[in-house]
């Protein structure tokens, strides 16, 4: 279990110069990690299991490459912590970005993100990190996923309206991104960005970035932004069709298995898939 008794004794051992700084949990701490604050300028971020690990070293390596590329702050690392018994994973010290997490889609949010995903896709990719197991596949083929979504279409039966979910996702695997790799995010969510006075203001958690198919990174247009919001979204990126169908299936993938574990925003997300005809 990790706990602020266990964050300050890691502290403590390998970085003693910061062990008078007070330590506290961040009040929505993520799935893949728990984050606390260090003092008031830093933060303390641990993989919460094996599977998010390998994306420590990846952070610390890539994000001081990419931030001169992007129109927004992005986490800086400050130092890498290592595992040992206590702790079986390596962790990090980042800097602290201020900021609220957004919670409701604006036309100036859907603008900013646009703007800034678009930017990211521009960044060198020399040596970046394809889609893989440390990403779940994001970037990557998303037909990987083919078994797993009929899996789920099959425990939720009549739940779901099998048909046009089938048609979205054949739709969706019918294409490939077919220019250069791009930089991807790969988990653009609510609580990945930061918002000041209406304005995004910083996009944190890279830990499943990657080079690849940028899709992925499109699937806040139903998780999260309205009909209107989701309109100036699209038009800010400016992507083919074929890309938005893939957006389409990469966010189905993910509702449907949150349906089956019986929450109810993936039940949301289906219904804004269903209903959107662009």
């Amino acid at each position: 279990m990790i706990t602020t008794a266990l964050v300050r004794d890691l502290i403590a051992d390998q970085f003693p110069q910061w062990g008078d700084l007070p330590i506290t949990p961040v009040a929505t701490s993520g799935w893949d990690n728990r984050t606390f604050h260090l003092g008031s300028q830093m933060s303390v971020r641990l993989p919460s299991a094996a599977a998010y690990a390998a994306q420590v070293e990846k952070e610390q390596r890539w994000l001081p490459r990419l931030a001169p590329h992007v129109p927004l702050p992005i986490p800086k690392p400050i130092a890498q912590g290592r595992a040992l018994d206590a702790y079986p994973f390596d962790w990090s010290v980042m800097g602290w970005l201020s900021g609220i997490h957004p919670t409701h889609p604006t036309d100036q949010l859907a603008n900013d993100l646009g703007a800034f995903l678009r930017t990211l896709q521009h960044a060198p990719v020399n040596g970046a990190p394809g889609p893989g197991q440390h990403n779940f596949h994001r970037g990557g083929d998303l037909r990987i996923y083919d078994q797993e979504v009929r899996h789920c279409l099959q425990q939720l039966g009549d739940a779901v309206n099998q048909s046009k979910i089938s048609r979205l996702w054949t739709k969706a695997c019918q294409s490939a991104w077919a220019r250069a790799p791009v930089w991807l995010h790969g988990d653009v969510a609510p609580g990945n960005l930061l918002i000041q006075d209406n304005n995004l203001s910083a996009v944190i958690d890279f830990g499943c970035c990657a080079m690849g198919d940028p899709a992925c990174d499109l699937a806040i247009a139903w998780t999260f932004f309205d009909e209107p919001t989701r309109k100036v979204f699209r038009n800010t990126l400016n992507l083919d069709n074929d890309t938005w169908a893939r957006a389409k299936g990469w966010c189905l993938w993910k509702a449907l298995l949150l349906m089956t574990k019986g929450d109810a925003a993936g039940k949301n997300t289906i219904n804004a898939l269903l209903t959107d005809n662009s």
